[in-house]
């Protein structure tokens, strides 16, 4: 058996030689991560400088908006790096703080979610109690839950990944991926498995419960309100909806092709789709949110336009 610590690399090998359409790719991407970057940037510093936003619904979309940066940051630079290099490989250190970072992303992504629709929820059947149920320290304090909960699941993850004995280092992937890594293996894994279905059934049934909860809540209300309350459930509901369903399509994808043989599928679309998660949600969200959201438009045009 060969032991992880005598690999001080990993090999990408999904990556293909595209000659000097690299330098295309590359200024592609880059500009695709400033623009990212930009957006959320922007949001976030609208939403923290006008008072007049610092209201439960916006500080979760802050949040959500700090996350996109967050998984931005630990995706983009390597891919740019990886774009334009010839050999493809990546330090095993980096390998892992890439896992981790896009892990969290992913937990934080869908927790969020969650917490929005909760939100929502609050205003819509509740709207009476909403202020006292939803006040600024409780938002404060589940915003510190779903970061301090998504960061220790997965560093239990990644402690248990970092101390497998592996017989390669060839990922057939263009970014690193845990389930990649455990194949490499050729210790014991059990442990593993166990503990990434259970840390993965939790990160679909945590957040899903109270978003399914919601929902059922608020169409059972639409039902039976008036024209208005549906036009504002519509409203107040649709940019979220839409991010949860985009998301969960670019995770459920990069999930089926790492548990199922995708080689049916043309290579580039399976490129395409495998980076799909994390090159559409973080511009997704900004601009549903900031061409959706009434109030977030108005004070953007009001920075721009004075």
């Amino acid at each position: 058996m060969v032991n992880s610590t005598q690999f001080s690399y990993f090999i990408l090998s999904a990556y293909f030689d595209s000659g000097r359409l690299k330098y295309l790719y590359f200024m592609f991407v880059l500009c695709l991560y400033i623009l990212i970057v930009f957006a959320n940037s922007l949001l976030i510093g609208v939403i923290c400088m006008k008072r007049s936003l610092h209201e439960p619904m916006y500080i979760f979309l802050c949040s959500l908006f700090v996350n996109e940066l967050y998984g931005s940051a630990g995706f983009f630079p390597f891919l740019l790096i990886q774009i334009v290099s010839d050999t493809h490989t990546i330090s095993a250190p980096l390998c892992f703080l890439q896992i981790f970072c896009l892990y969290t992303y992913a937990s934080i992504e869908f927790c969020n979610l969650a917490l929005m629709s909760y939100d929502r929820y609050l205003a819509i059947c509740c709207p009476l109690q909403y202020n006292t149920r939803m006040t600024s320290n409780k938002v404060a304090l589940f915003i510190a839950v779903i970061w301090l909960y998504s960061f220790m699941k997965f560093l239990i993850t990644l402690s248990l990944s970092v101390r497998l004995q592996l017989c390669g280092n060839v990922i057939n992937r263009l970014f690193c991926h845990n389930y990649q890594v455990a194949k490499l293996a050729c210790s014991e894994t059990s442990v593993n498995n166990i503990y990434g279905l259970f840390s993965g059934t939790l990160t679909v049934l945590v957040p899903l419960i109270p978003i399914f909860f919601s929902y059922m809540k608020i169409l059972k209300i639409c039902l039976v309100s008036s024209k208005e309350t549906r036009q504002k459930a519509v409203s107040t509901c649709t940019p979220h909806l839409a991010s949860l369903l985009n998301f969960s399509f670019g995770c459920g994808f990069l999930t089926l092709q790492s548990r199922f043989d995708m080689t049916s599928v043309p290579s580039m679309l399976r490129i395409i789709l495998s980076l799909y998660f994390m090159i559409c949600q973080p511009l997704f969200n900004p601009i549903m949110y900031g061409l959706r959201m009434s109030k977030i438009q108005k004070t953007c045009k009001s920075v721009f336009f004075p």
